[in-house]
C-alpha cells in the first residue's frame, strides 16, 4: 500500500511519507522563510533537508514526528538562521588578554566607528586634493597628525606593522647589508620571523652580537661599504634578563652618521604617549625613538595605539619617499576603510586627558580591579544558578595580560570568575572543563575564556558594564 510504513510501526514514517517540495513552500509557517531569504535559498535548503529525511527513512529509523508540518518548518527555519549566520561574529573576551591577536585586537572607540560608517555610505577624498581638484595622496588623510605625534618629518601607511618592516627593507636594504642584534631576531605569532621576512625583502643579515649581550663595538666592526641600516627589533612576546646588555638608539645613531646608512627601529606594538601616567608599565614612545636618532620607525596601529590593523613608517622624509616609490607600496597600502578609523583615533591623542575615558583599548588596560571585582560578584549569582550541581564558581583575583606582544611579562591586577567541575577528577574533571568551555563558545554571542590549573578562568576586564546585560540574558537559556 502506497504510504505505509514497511515496519508497520506508526511512530516511524517511510520515504513516500515525506511531503514534495511544492507541498511545503506553500505552507503558511513558510511564508516568513521565503520573505526573509527568497525562493533561491529556501528552495536549496528544503531540498537538503527532505533528502537526508529520504536517507533516513530508507533504513527504517525515521520518526514520523520529523515529517509533521510544524516541526518540519521549525527546523527549515533553524537551517537556514544557522546558514545566513556571518562567519565573524561578535564575542566576549573573558581570556583576560586585553588586545588578542586571534580575537581581533584593539576595538575601536565610537569616532572610529562613526567615521567608517561615513565612508561605507558616502564617496570620500581618499585620494582626491580637494584644495586644488587634482589627484591626492591618501597618507595626506593622516599625515599631519601623525607628525604632530611622532615628531617625524614624513609618514605612510601600508596593512599592518609586517608589511611595513618588510617594505622598508625592500625600498632601502635590497642587495644590502642590515646589521641587527643576535638578540633581536624575533619569531611573532604566525610565524614571522626577522631574519625571514629580511630574506624576501632582498636584503642580508648582518647578526652581531650574543642572544644577551650585544655592544656598540659589534655593530661598529660589521659596517662596510655593502651596509644599509642598523636596524633594533622590539622584542615582542619574550624578555631576556640577568646578564644581558643592549645597544640605545642614540649610541646607533651616533656609529651610522659618519658613514651614511639608516638607523631604523622595529617598535612592534608602538606606543604615541608614555602609560606610566595611567599606572601602565614604561614602553618606549615612537617620538622618544625618533629623538633619541632614529631615522626610521616602525609600528602598528591596532595594538597599544588602539586603532585599526595597519603598519605606519614615520621618519626622515626623503627616505619616507624612496618608500613611497617603491612598487610594493601599492600592493600595500591601506584602504579607505582603515584611514577613516585610523585618523580619529589618532586625533583623540591630541587630547591625552581624556583619551583614558575616549580610547577603548586604553580604558579597557586601566580598568580598577575594584570595578572589575564589584562586576564580577554581581555576575557570580547568575552563573552559580546556571551551573548549580555541576560547576563550581567562585570570584576571584587573577591577573590579565596586554597582549600582541606588548610588554610581555607585565601583568594587570583583575578579578573574574572561576568554574570548576564537581565531583570529577583526573580526565574526568578535564574532560567536564573542556565540555563547558566548548558550550560557552556555542553560545549565540560565545563566551571565550582559558583553561588553566584545573579550572575556566573568566576574566571580567573586557567586560564593559553596556555588555553586561545580553551576557547574562543569553545564559538564562544555556545548557549543557
Amino acid at each position: 500500500m502506497s504510504g505505509a510504513n514497511p515496519l508497520n510501526n506508526p511512530s516511524l514514517a517511510a520515504a513516500s511519507n515525506i511531503p514534495s517540495v511544492d507541498r511545503v513552500l506553500n505552507l503558511p509557517q513558510v511564508q516568513p522563510l521565503l520573505a526573509q531569504y527568497g525562493r533561491t535559498q529556501v528552495t536549496a535548503a528544503l531540498r537538503k533537508h527532505l533528502d537526508a529525511l529520504r536517507a533516513k527513512a530508507l533504513t527504517g529509523k525515521l520518526p514520523a514526528s520529523e515529517i509533521e508540518e510544524p516541526l518540519l518548518c521549525a527546523t527549515l527555519g533553524k537551517q537556514l538562521t544557522e546558514a545566513s549566520r556571518l562567519h565573524l561574529r561578535a564575542l566576549f573576551n573573558l581570556s583576560g588578554t586585553v588586545l588578542h591577536t586571534n580575537l581581533g585586537r584593539a576595538l575601536l572607540p565610537d569616532e572610529a566607528v562613526q567615521a567608517v560608517v561615513s565612508a561605507l555610505t558616502s564617496p570620500g577624498n581618499l585620494e582626491f586634493d580637494l584644495e586644488t581638484g587634482g589627484r591626492g595622496d591618501r597618507d595626506s588623510l593622516v599625515e599631519d597628525v601623525l607628525r604632530e605625534l611622532t615628531g617625524a618629518e614624513a609618514v605612510t601607511v601600508v596593512n599592518n606593522n609586517a608589511a611595513a618592516v618588510f617594505l622598508m627593507l625592500n625600498a632601502l636594504a635590497q642587495r644590502k647589508e642590515v646589521i641587527v642584534s643576535r638578540g633581536e631576531l624575533v619569531e611573532i605569532g604566525g610565524a614571522f620571523r626577522v631574519p625571514d621576512i629580511m630574506q624576501r625583502a632582498g636584503a642580508k643579515l648582518v647578526e652581531v652580537g650574543s642572544t644577551n649581550r650585544t655592544h656598540p663595538a659589534d655593530y661598529a666592526n660589521a659596517i662596510s661599504a655593502r651596509s644599509a641600516m642598523l636596524m633594533k627589533v622590539h622584542c615582542s612576546n619574550y624578555a631576556i634578563s640577568g646578564f644581558t646588555s643592549s645597544v640605545d638608539v642614540a649610541t646607533l645613531a651616533e656609529l651610522a652618521r659618519p658613514h651614511g646608512i639608516a638607523v631604523t627601529v622595529d617598535l612592534g606594538s608602538g606606543t604615541l604617549l608614555d602609560l606610566t601616567q595611567w599606572g601602565l608599565p614604561n614602553e618606549t614612545t615612537v617620538r622618544e625613538t625618533i629623538r633619541q636618532g632614529a631615522d626610521l620607525v616602525t609600528f602598528s596601529g591596532d595594538k597599544l595605539l588602539g586603532g585599526p590593523q595597519c603598519g605606519i613608517i614615520v621618519g626622515r622624509a626623503d627616505l619616507i619617499a624612496r618608500i613611497k616609490k617603491n612598487p610594493l607600496k601599492r600592493a600595500l597600502r591601506v584602504g579607505k576603510l582603515t584611514l577613516a578609523a585610523l585618523e580619529p583615533v589618532l586625533r583623540l591623542y591630541l587630547a591625552p586627558e581624556f583619551l583614558a575615558e575616549r580610547l577603548t583599548t586604553l580604558r579597557l588596560l586601566t580598568r580598577p580591579q575594584a570595578q572589575i571585582r564589584e562586576q564580577a560578584e554581581r555576575l557570580l549569582p547568575v552563573l552559580q544558578s546556571v551551573l548549580a550541581n555541576r560547576y563550581t564558581v567562585s570570584s576571584e583575583a587573577m591577573s590579565s595580560q596586554i597582549g600582541s606582544g606588548a610588554l610581555p611579562v607585565d601583568q594587570l591586577p583583575s578579578y573574574g570568575l572561576v568554574l570548576r567541575a564537581d565531583n570529577a577528577g583526573g580526565k574526568r574533571h578535564g574532560r567536564a572543563l573542556d565540555k563547558l568551555e566548548q558550550a560557552l563558545r556555542q553560545l549565540p554571542r560565545p563566551v571565550i575564556g582559558r583553561i588553566a590549573n584545573d579550572a575556566l578562568w573568566l576574566d571580567c576586564r573586557c567586560l564593559e558594564q553596556q555588555d553586561e546585560a545580553s551576557f547574562t540574558a543569553q545564559l538564562q537559556d544555556f545548557s549543557l
